[in-house]
C-alpha cells in the first residue's frame, strides 16, 4: 500500500496473505464534495478471504466515508473499489453493513429482522439460517420478541447476525460496539468472532476503541485527516482468541497509539501535538 508504513508484530504471516487474491480492493480512491471538502485522497488497501482488518484514525479523517463508498453507499469522485473483481458502484448483495445503531425493523420480531435479507431462500434453508444465526449469538429464546423488548446489546446481536446469515463475502462495521459498556462490548467480541469462524468472511472495522482492534483484527490500519489517507499499518498476533492482558496485546496497543500520534502530527514538520489534537482520535 502506497505511503504505508509497516510494523510486524507476531502473527499473520504476511507473505501468506500476499500469496493470496485479494477479495476487496481499494484503487487509489478519493472523495471530494460538492463544496471542496476533500475527504480522501489516493486510498489504497486490499484485504485478503478471511482477513479482518481495522481502520483506527483522528476524528475528521474519514474512515466512515471510506466504508460509505465500499459499501455503495456513496460515490467516489475517484478511483475504484472491487469485490470479487466487480466494481461497487451501488449497494450489492456481496457486501454486508453493520452500523453504530442496530437500525432493526420495529414492525418485525427478532427471527424476521434476522431473516429480513434471506426473501429469495425457500422455507427450510431460511429458517435452517435465521435458527443457526440465533443459537449462535445467544438469542434463540427470544426469536418472538420485538426489538423494543431487547437491550441494546441484544439489539446489536440481532444486528450483526442479519448481517451474518447472507453470508456476505465482504462485511463491513461502522463502530458497531461504541454505544455498550465495556462488559458488553466484550461478550459481543465473542459473538462477532463465533458468527466469523463459520464463513470466515472478509471483514473491514471501523473503531476509535484501540484495544477492540487489537483484539479482533489482523491488521491495524491507521488513517491520517485532511485529507483522509492511509498513514500506517500494523500487523498484529497471535491468533485469536486474544488475552487483552498478555505482555504482546498490550505491546500491540502500544504500537497503535504511537501510530495514532503520528498521524496527528504535521506531515512536514514533526512538531509536537497541541493539546486540542492529541484527544482528537479519541
Amino acid at each position: 500500500m502506497t505511503g504505508e508504513t509497516l510494523h510486524h508484530a507476531p502473527g499473520p504471516s504476511l507473505q501468506l496473505l500476499t500469496q493470496e487474491i485479494p477479495v476487496l480492493i481499494v484503487d487509489d480512491l478519493s472523495k471530494t464534495y460538492a463544496d471542496g471538502t476533500q475527504a480522501l485522497a489516493g486510498i489504497n488497501l486490499s484485504v485478503h478471504p478471511g482477513e479482518i482488518v481495522a481502520l483506527v484514525g483522528g476524528s475528521g479523517c474519514g474512515k466512515t466515508t471510506l466504508l460509505r463508498l465500499i459499501a455503495g453507499l456513496d460515490q467516489a469522485s475517484g478511483g475504484c473499489v472491487q469485490v470479487d473483481g466487480e466494481t461497487i458502484r451501488e449497494p450489492h448483495p456481496d457486501v454486508g453493513v453493520v452500523f453504530q445503531e442496530a437500525r432493526l425493523l420495529p414492525w418485525l420480531d427478532v427471527a424476521d429482522n434476522v431473516g429480513f435479507g434471506l426473501a429469495g431462500l425457500t422455507g427450510s434453508e431460511h429458517r435452517g439460517r435465521v435458527v443457526g444465526a440465533l443459537e449462535r449469538i445467544g438469542l434463540a429464546e427470544h426469536a418472538d420478541r420485538w426489538p423494543r423488548e431487547l437491550s441494546g446489546g441484544q439489539q446489536q446481536r440481532v444486528a450483526i447476525a442479519r448481517a451474518f446469515v447472507t453470508i456476505p463475502r465482504v462485511l463491513l462495521l461502522d463502530e458497531p460496539f461504541s454505544a455498550l459498556d465495556a462488559f458488553t462490548r466484550r461478550d459481543l467480541h465473542d459473538q462477532l468472532l463465533n458468527l466469523w469462524g463459520e464463513a470466515k468472511p472478509t471483514i473491514l472495522l471501523v473503531t476509535h476503541d484501540v484495544g477492540e482492534a487489537v483484539t479482533l483484527a489482523d491488521r491495524v490500519v491507521v488513517m491520517r485527516p485532511r485529507p483522509g489517507r492511509l498513514d500506517e499499518t500494523i500487523v498484529i498476533g497471535p491468533a485469536r482468541p486474544r488475552d487483552p492482558v498478555a505482555a504482546h496485546h498490550e505491546n500491540a496497543v502500544r504500537r497503535v497509539m504511537a501510530a495514532l500520534d503520528r498521524s496527528l502530527r504535521p506531515a512536514a514538520a514533526h512538531q509536537p501535538l497541541a493539546p486540542e489534537d492529541r484527544a482528537t482520535w479519541w
